[in-house]
């Protein structure tokens, strides 16, 4: 069975808050340097420990907004960002920008699933994932057909 899905363009700003869900949920650990720059306060007390703690922490998350945020301006990734139709089957994801024109992407590609409450996101690294919004399936059955792909293939419980 194939599931062929309606036309859906990815918003940027869509990709500028998943992006940065999926870094900082893959990097949690940088807020531990700055609760450890921030321990510094024990050592000397002073409030420059706290605050430039806080500070190296908000220009990295600044940092990789800004990594997203150009990704979306870039020329080649503007593909991304069109309207695409999906077709998926157990061998591959197909993204096709008309009848003619598509791109495969092979399972091994993808490294992590999970289901959010709307949509399908498919990590395939940081800046790269597919979102798929459980309202471009035709019906019921297509969505849930790509569930159990996504648990057969050992991304989902």
């Amino acid at each position: 069975m194939i599931v062929k899905t309606k036309k859906y363009k990815l918003e940027t700003g869509t990709y500028l808050k998943m992006g940065l869900v999926n870094v900082l949920k893959d990097q949690w650990w940088v807020i531990l340097i700055a609760v450890a720059i921030a321990c510094g306060y024990f050592w000397i007390p002073s409030w420059w420990w706290i605050s430039m703690a806080i500070v190296a922490y908000l220009l990295y998350i600044l940092f990789w907004v800004i990594q997203f945020a150009g990704v979306s301006q870039m020329e080649q990734n503007k593909v991304m960002f069109e309207k695409l139709a999906y077709e998926i089957d157990s061998r591959q994801i197909m993204m096709k920008i008309n009848t003619k024109q598509g791109m495969p992407i092979n399972w091994s590609m993808i490294k992590k699933a999970e289901i959010t409450k709307d949509a399908f996101v498919l990590v395939m690294s940081k800046a790269q994932f597919i979102h798929l919004p459980f309202k471009i399936f035709n019906t019921e059955n297509e969505r849930k057909f790509v569930e159990t792909i996504l648990k057969r293939k050992g991304y989902i419980n």
